[in-house]
């Protein structure tokens, strides 16, 4: 039997390199290994207000965006979360079964309530609801962020805490990272990831980002107080430049050393710009195309929950079943 990979993206903010080169284009790559089913995860992102005409906006632009990047169509599920209604009844189901003591110590919980004023209990079980999302489609693969890795585990918990009180029910999920580009830096605070949320123009740069403003943001990304690469010295600046260039181009180390030891910087950006927006371009250049055309994209998204509506439900059915919940019979 084909193994299940599952994953997802919030339609906050604008999907940028770091989500590409972290996640986006490390799905395309392995779609074709597996069962793929790669989830818009609405539900998450009103964890926090979002204004609802941007977000019913956001959720079809990274709809049109996975498939400019590659995902198929013709194989992977594209699907909007709240599309499928059996992944919030499991979440609730799961909340039953997980003691606060294991959310308590979610360090995301902690870092996103201190920025904040007033929290809902929504942001608390945010990484319950991940779970639901990963355990409802049995999913053998869940190819995540390493600030993710921490709700993975808690995944794991939670079938096995299931598994121990209810009997054999959930697959145990396991992780598979990029090899190159798993962690893309803020290129105005290359100490910190990459953000959808980050404010400020010379932070990111979006998929969705002309060439000039491309150019532009990557001119003036941090470096060091050096002058020229060095790879036994470099700051975590350059080393962020040179991982987005080696990311795109697939280079080996060697390669990167040879070409770039002792590049001035305003080199190494002018051809991690050149890069970038080569990359870019094809992508934008499909986006355009598929936005075009609205309802071939809404066709994809109902098939994308169409397709995996059944095996949902049966995992909430056989939960169910197994924690004495009233089931109607046929």
């Amino acid at each position: 039997m084909t193994p299940r990979v599952l994953s997802g993206i919030q339609p906050s903010g604008n999907l940028h390199i770091g989500n590409y080169l972290g996640a986006l284009g490390n799905w395309v790559k392995i779609q074709h290994d597996y069962e793929s089913i790669f989830c818009i995860v609405d539900l998450h992102a009103i964890t926090v207000y979002q204004k609802p005409e941007e977000l019913r906006s956001k959720v079809r632009e990274i709809a049109a965006l996975f498939l400019a990047a590659g995902i198929d169509p013709r194989h992977s599920r594209i699907v909007v979360q709240s599309a499928v209604a059996a992944h919030a009844e499991l979440a609730w189901l799961l909340t039953c079964v997980t003691p606060m003591g294991w959310l308590e110590r979610m360090t995301q919980f902690k870092a996103k309530a201190a920025a904040q004023e007033s929290v809902g209990d929504g942001l608390f079980q945010y990484p319950v609801l991940m779970a639901a999302d990963i355990l409802l489609y049995q999913a053998n693969i869940v190819p995540v962020g390493e600030d993710q890795m921490q709700h993975l585990e808690l995944a794991r918990d939670i079938a096995q805490r299931f598994n121990s009180l209810y009997g054999d029910t959930f697959t145990m999920p396991a992780t598979r990272l990029p090899l190159v580009g798993a962690r893309v830096m803020g290129l105005d605070e290359p100490t910190t990831k990459m953000s959808k949320s980050a404010s400020g123009t010379g932070h990111a740069v979006a998929l969705l980002d002309p060439p000039e403003r491309i150019k532009k943001t990557i001119m003036r990304a941090t470096t060091d107080s050096g002058s020229g690469v060095d790879f036994e010295t470099m700051g975590p600046g350059v080393q962020n430049l040179l991982n987005i260039f080696q990311a795109f181009s697939d280079w080996t180390n060697d390669q990167m050393k040879a070409h770039f030891s002792g590049m001035r910087y305003g080199d190494l950006k002018k051809q991690v710009a050149e890069m970038t927006i080569s990359k870019l371009e094809p992508i934008q250049k499909r986006y355009a195309d598929i936005t075009a055309d609205p309802a071939y994209l809404e066709s994809i998204l109902k098939d994308g929950a169409n397709a995996v509506r059944p095996t949902a439900d049966a995992t909430v059915r056989l939960v169910k079943e197994r924690m004495g919940i009233y089931t109607e019979t046929a």
